[in-house]
């Protein structure tokens, strides 16, 4: 099969086409025909290498050379075969998952409980945008956040892969959401449900003396005593992501989140999507939002299989509304 095969960490042309055998499936794998994938902030820290810290934590990074070497963390596809112990799926199915990887090839190997029915109302492209980012989400407002019917919740890097999902989720949960975006995504993050846009490069959401019951935090940016100030006393703040850097940081914020959880009164949390259990459960919660209508996912640009460089490098400059989507 023809797959993208990181070889050494570096930019984007550091993805080089091959063919390489294909995979096979064991007991409780399913072999998916890969139809479309997404690309994601996921795929270019591992295709950097990067923060320089994360090569030492146990993970997809080697210490001098990439341990994961198909990148792609999302699949949406068709059954091609599947292994002795899989019940619940046969080929033809038309499905979606979170495979970790592998997702930049024509083929990729998923665990049964990892993967769901592809949403009725989706094409593959809409899909492949769906699991990493929609799942990450789930967990950040559902599951970390605790989100009642009612409460106020503050998202900062509304217009983003994970955004778009935070938005409408919290919406649907009966939330009075607050979007933090860029000017020229304002009307896509109110037309998605929020009830108020704050734009950053007007306003510090920081010092406008308003309180949320959540915090989900994207785009990152502010310190987390500032971010604290926005929270009511038993409000939640929970950490998805922020700017990159090549030796530390976005770790630096997970490390502080953590650490100083146990110690104040707001409850401080990761959205680990990666390392949360039951992604095919998650993806199901997520299709019946999406069969009903309330949540959709943004797309901002879609490539040919043959462009994945190009689109990892338009993903990696961080203006993308929404998700990018390759077709394989």
């Amino acid at each position: 099969m023809k797959a993208f095969v990181l070889r050494s960490y570096g930019p984007p042309d550091a993805l080089e086409l091959a063919d390489v055998a294909d995979p096979v499936p064991g007991d409780d794998e399913v072999l998916v025909r890969v139809r479309a994938t997404s690309v994601q902030p996921f795929d270019w820290h591992l295709m950097r290498g990067q923060p320089y810290v994360a090569r030492l934590m146990p993970g997809a990074l080697g210490l001098r050379a990439p341990r994961l070497r198909v990148l792609g963390g999302d699949a949406a596809g068709e059954v091609e075969a599947v292994g002795k112990a899989v019940t619940a799926f046969r080929p033809g199915d038309a499905v979606y998952a979170m495979p970790g990887g592998g997702g930049f090839a024509e083929y990729v190997r998923v665990r049964e409980s990892d993967l769901a029915p592809k949403p009725a109302n989706l094409s593959f492209e809409e899909a492949a945008a769906v699991p990493l980012a929609g799942l990450t989400a789930l967990l950040a407002v559902r599951d970390a956040g605790r989100v009642r019917p009612g409460q106020a919740v503050l998202v900062n890097g509304a217009s983003g892969g994970v955004g778009t999902f935070a938005v409408q989720l919290a919406r649907a949960f009966g939330a009075e959401v607050t979007g933090v975006c860029g000017p020229r995504n304002a009307d896509l993050v109110r037309s998605l449900g929020a009830d108020e846009v704050i734009d950053y490069t007007r306003t510090d959401f920081t010092r406008l003396g308003r309180r949320y019951d959540l915090l989900v935090d994207i785009a990152g940016g502010h310190p987390l005593r500032a971010c604290r100030r926005v929270l009511t006393r038993e409000g939640a703040y929970v950490f998805v992501g922020g700017p990159g850097g090549r030796w530390l940081s976005p770790v630096g914020h997970v490390i502080a989140t953590t650490a100083l959880a146990r110690f104040v009164p707001q409850r401080l949390a990761v959205a680990d999507v990666l390392g949360a259990p039951d992604a095919g459960r998650n993806l199901r919660a997520l299709t019946e939002l999406i069969e009903d209508g309330r949540v959709t996912p943004v797309i901002d640009r879609r490539y040919p299989f043959a462009e994945i460089p190009a689109a990892v490098a338009y993903q990696e400059r961080g203006r993308a509304r929404g998700k990018v989507v390759v077709t394989v």
